[in-house]
This record gives C-alpha cells, structure tokens and sequence, in this order.
C-alpha cells in the first residue's frame, strides 16, 4: 500500500551541501534570533493572534514507513489563510516605523504606531505595494489596513479572480498586469520608483534586501512555534518554495540553532517552475522563463530571492520538484485521510512538501539518498488552506466546509 499514487519526480541533491558549515556572522545579519523576538513580540500584539495548529500524521507515518510526520498547518493565521500573514504584514509595520522615523528624526516603535494619533495620520500619506501570486499580497493589504497607509497590489494573468478579490476585500486598489509573476514584480517596482511608493516584496535583488529580510524574519515564527510543539527535534523537513525565501526562512531557523545535528533540509518546487533546482544544478542563480503554469500558483516563480541563496545554496540537503497532480492528490489525501488522521484542509500550494516526502518515502532510491527510514521524523509546513475556495472545491470534489463536516460525521 502507498500513501500517495506513484508521480514522476526529480530530486536533485545539493552538489554544494556542506553538511558542517557554520551558520556564520553574516547569515547571522540577515536572520538571527534576536530578530525573531523583535518579530515575536510585534506579531503576537496583532489581534487574532494564535499558535496555528501542528497536527500529528501517524496513519500516513506508517503507510510512509517512517517514525512520525507533523504538518503545521497555516490555514487559520489571522483568518487569511496562510502562513504569508507573518511576513507581509510585519514587513509594513517595520516599514512605516523606519520612514516616519526618519522624517520625524527619532526611533517609531511598532506600539508607538497603535497608540500616537498623530503617527496614524502620517500613515496615511504612504502607499506600500507588491505583486503577488494571492498570499503574500492579502498579507500585505491586511498590514496595510491595520496600520493605517495606502495600499497598491500587482497581479499577474493567471491569477484567480477569487484571489483578486481576497485582496481588495483588505481595502488595496489591485492591479492586473500581462505576463508572469516576475513581470508583475517588475511592472510593481517601477510604477513605485514613478510614485515614491514602498515596495513590500518577498523576493529580494541587488539593492533591495532589508524588507525581504523583514518578511522572511516574520516566517520564523511559524517555525518557533512548530518546534516548540515537537515531542522530538524532526530528522527531515521538506519545504515548498516560490521565490524560496519561505524555505530559507525555515532552513536558517534549524541551521542556526544546532549545526550538527540539523535536519536533512529539502527544497521543493512545481516541474513547471524550478528556479531553485536550476540554480543549485548550475551552481549559480538561473532564472527560469516563459509563463511557468503550474496549478500551485503561490509557487509560480521563476526568479530566486538572492536573500534565499544565501542560505538554500550550501544549506539545503537536495532540490526536488513535483508535478500538479502529485499536489492535487496530496489534497485529496488529507481531505479524506486514513488511519485516524485529522482532516485537514489544504490549498494547492500547501502540500508540495507532503507530496514530496511521500513520494520519496516511496521510492527506494530517493528514500536512501535522503536516509528515509523507521526512525525518521518529518517536519511539513502546510502554507495555505483554502486561498482560492473554488479552485479548492473543483480539485478536491467538495468544498472546503464539505470536507470538514465530513471529517466530523466520520
């Protein structure tokens, strides 16, 4: 018996792994612990906020032939659906507290933000944008509304009209623009050099780094919480990747904390949109064109965040890709569980890592090339729930709420 059909997949391992490089001083000014508590405090002050749930898989642990797999689920952060709500938001709130402290000439916290009238005011004299695939702009509109300054979001072609409309729920006017994400990352970064707009982007590139670094800081929290959960440190995590600055954010949390004893670290992307495995194959940062259509639209990106290779290059174990359907059945999969698991309710870019440490666990040379066995504990973020209802409900066969009244009649 398998737990997910059989796909065709790549794993690539990391030719410039080094198992015992030191996490070192300059990863530790881009992504450290300190920070992390800067963002803690910060974010768990938001209203709604919760520890998102960590959901023990034993049924689908044994089917995989391994110790445990725990899956984080990011469906209910903040009530938007996904993990992206740590890092977008948070990315503003650092924003405006640097700006209007530097027109005001002394430090603006985070609080003094909440509690000063006249600092409000001033919010509302500047306009943060992005372009985004769905998530990582809702987190951004939400910040922007939260803390008071204006909103503009980029969207590509492909991008739902549900997730459109996700977004300008949050009050940001949204643009659509041609082409691929990386054109509206582009077209996003211009009409902000045109307007003296801030741009809130999760992808970094030369001169644009210590808002990407913002974000990625607040994914961490994510990951402190999973951990804190965990009966046991985990032996392997498999984390999806767009731009890759999610898994790098992961990646930096374990391999600064215990260098020797991290775990196996694998970086998983859609077949039609592998920027990551393509630079680790080359040795060197490739950007993959043409409209990279992949159902898993959070992680349609052709072009790595420098910030992220700074990590993934020598820190990640492998690079592996999947296809589509791999991901569609890895939704059914948990919608309809066996062997006592929860339901869970999980968008098309919520399960590329579950799909990828199954079908690894599957496959005798993939499971030994990454020491897959009987005592190996799996760690998996799961991203997003249903970001996009109806793309989830045609997918899935039932919608969202079908499957957890199901869950609960079972």
């Amino acid at each position: 018996m398998t737990a997910l059909p059989q796909h065709p997949f790549t794993l690539l391992p990391n030719p410039r792994f080094e198992p015992g490089e030191p996490y070192g001083a300059h990863r530790s000014t881009l992504l450290s612990t300190a920070a992390l508590e800067q963002a803690r405090v910060v974010i768990t002050s938001w209203p709604g906020y919760a520890q998102t749930p960590l959901y023990s898989l034993s049924g689908l642990a044994r089917t995989a032939g391994v110790a445990s797999i725990h899956y984080k689920d990011e469906g209910s952060r903040f009530g938007l659906g996904s993990f992206k709500a740590l890092g977008g938001a948070y990315a503003v709130a650092r924003l405006l507290c640097r700006e209007l402290g530097q027109r005001l000439g002394r430090n603006v916290s985070h609080a003094d933000l909440q509690s000063e009238p006249a600092l409000r005011q001033a919010c509302a004299d500047i306009t943060v944008t992005c372009a985004t695939d769905g998530n990582h702009g809702r987190s951004v509109a939400w910040g922007a509304q939260m803390l008071g300054c204006r909103c503009v979001i980029y969207i590509h072609a492909t991008v739902s009209e549900g997730r459109k409309e996700a977004i300008a729920r949050y009050g940001a006017q949204v643009v659509r623009t041609s082409g691929n994400y990386d054109d509206a990352v582009q077209q996003a970064d211009r009409d902000a050099r045109a307007n003296g707009w801030f741009v809130i982007s999760d992808t970094s590139y030369p001169g644009y780094m210590d808002i990407p670094r913002d974000v990625m800081q607040g994914y961490q929290l994510m990951v402190h919480e999973a951990v804190s959960a965990l009966p046991q440190w985990p032996t392997h995590v498999f984390v999806q990747a767009g731009v890759g600055g999610f898994a790098a954010a992961v990646c930096a949390y374990f391999w600064e904390r215990d260098t020797a004893q991290r775990p196996v670290f694998v970086v998983v992307e859609p077949e039609r949109a592998d920027c990551l495995l393509q630079s680790a194959r080359a040795g060197a940062v490739v950007a993959v064109k043409g409209d990279l259509d992949t159902l898993m639209a959070g992680l349609a990106c052709g072009e790595v965040s420098l910030l992220a290779w700074d990590f993934l290059a020598t820190g990640a174990n492998a690079f592996c890709t999947i296809p589509d359907a791999a991901a569609v059945d890895a939704m059914r999969l948990l919608a309809s569980p066996q062997g006592g698991d929860p339901v869970i309710v999980a968008g098309e870019s919520a399960v590329a890592g579950l799909a990828a440490a199954l079908l690894a666990a599957q496959d005798p040379a993939a499971r030994a090339s990454l020491g897959l066995g009987p005592d190996s504990r799996v760690l998996l973020f799961g991203s997003e729930g249903d970001t996009d209802p109806a793309l989830y409900q045609q997918l899935v066969g039932r919608s969202a709420a079908q499957v957890l009244q199901d869950g609960v009649a079972a």
